[in-house]
């Protein structure tokens, strides 16, 4: 018997990091996994950061044959930007009307904590068969969204972050900590008097306590590439500055920096995830302001917003219950289990929700205004994504003192 076949598309470090687990389990029931990447659509993949992933190789392939691959595999997971996973969606369903198959089960998520276009990004994933969603709330604001739309959501599958536990362990950290991981980020924060402010503040802590480890681990070294490209890395930004020598810039993976980190800070990475998942203290530093540009706003009810000067004197919070209901509670298996355990439900009974979304007024309408603007044709009308009813969106606080008794709250001791 010829063994199930796993297409794994990924364009970026964050993305192939999020089909890491997923292959495993694959792997341990029977699949054979590839993983590839798109070769004339944007993407960055280097030698280390697929070695980072545990990937021996990603190979690159046109469009034209990964979606031809694709319409040939049992199982497709796309670990891409949600406009790309609509396009091959949109171009696999014109691929398999071609051939009158059925066609594989698609599995897609998001690699990380959704800070912008929650609507948007569910929408264009709602086309797959497993969307794998990672907190309570995502969860529930999706399926506000998909009811509006008239969409089928039993697509929708909580699973947390694949490279997530089932559930976080008790923390463990050394207090006061002994060492200190900065998790960067590539455009957060974007201006480079701003990064530049925070590097100094971290250089300034690790002067204050000169008996810690202070590690600034950057999202990629100089000259690789992420989803969001970096302007200012910080070996650019602190050449020439003189640090202590208990601060050092380090590029091992986050995972095995984890293992020796008692207390980890950033603004808005979802490493913090990764941390409390190990039992490691997390601060989520606050100093800029709470934005959405900064993405950190998500993050109002988390316990875990700090100021540095907080950090500096140890003052450092706990995860709030809401928080950890969200990312880390109502499930008991592991995230990739999870979705492998769905995906071979759908194979054994044929059923591809996917495809009933595909026929829904809403795809069929996006779809052909999608075609209709690639083939150069007037619109008479706003695209359809733009349209999604007041109930479906996302709530939003709705004073400025609304907003200020939250940040003064997060901020509290």
């Amino acid at each position: 018997m010829t063994p199930p076949r796993a297409l794994l598309i990924a364009a970026y470090d964050s993305q192939l990091k999020w089909c890491a687990p997923l292959r495993t389990e694959l792997v341990g029931r029977g699949f054979v996994c590839e993983a590839v990447a798109p070769s004339d659509l944007k993407s960055a993949l280097s030698t280390g950061q697929i070695a980072d992933a545990g990937f021996d190789r990603v190979d690159l392939r046109p469009w034209d044959q990964i979606v031809s691959d694709a319409a040939a595999a049992d199982v497709v997971v796309i670990a891409l930007a949600g406009p790309i996973v609509q396009r091959l969606c949109h171009d696999l369903a014109a691929r398999l009307s071609q051939t009158g198959t059925l066609g594989p089960v698609l599995v897609s998520g998001w690699v990380g904590i959704i800070i912008e276009k929650i609507t948007a990004g569910y929408l264009d994933r709602a086309c797959t068969d497993v969307v794998a969603v990672n907190s309570g709330a995502d969860l529930e604001h999706f399926t506000e969204v998909g009811e509006a739309l008239g969409l089928r959501t039993d697509n929708l599958v909580l699973t947390g972050l694949p490279f997530l536990s089932s559930r976080p362990v008790a923390p463990v950290a050394s207090r006061p900590p002994r060492t200190v991981l900065w998790a960067d980020q590539p455009t957060v924060p974007a201006a480079p008097r701003e990064r530049r402010h925070v590097y100094d503040r971290l250089i300034a802590y690790a002067s204050t306590h000169p008996d810690r480890t202070v590690l600034l681990k950057p999202r990629h070294r100089p000259g690789e590439d992420t989803f969001h490209r970096m302007k200012h890395h910080p070996e650019d930004v602190l050449e020439g500055v003189d640090t202590p020598p208990n601060f050092a810039i380090v590029y091992d993976p986050i995972i095995r920096l984890l293992e020796r980190t008692d207390l980890l800070l950033t603004v808005s990475s979802t490493a913090c995830l990764e941390a409390l998942d190990r039992g490691v203290d997390v601060a989520l530093v606050a100093d800029l302001g709470i934005h959405e540009r900064y993405g950190n706003h998500v993050f109002l009810d988390s316990g875990l917003l700090r100021t540095f000067e907080q950090v500096s004197a140890d003052d450092i919070g706990t995860m709030s219950a809401s928080f950890r209901r969200s990312y880390f509670e109502g499930r008991e298996r592991p995230p990739a289990q999870v979705v492998a355990d769905r995906v071979e439900q759908l194979l054994a009974s044929g059923e591809r929700p996917s495809r009933d979304i595909w026929a829904s007024s809403y795809v069929r309408g996006v779809w052909a205004a999608r075609d209709a603007v690639a083939a150069g044709a007037p619109s008479r009308r706003a695209p359809l994504w733009r349209r999604v009813p007041a109930a479906g969106r996302r709530k939003v606080v709705q004073t400025t003192g609304d907003a200020r008794r939250l940040v003064r709250r997060a901020l509290s001791v």
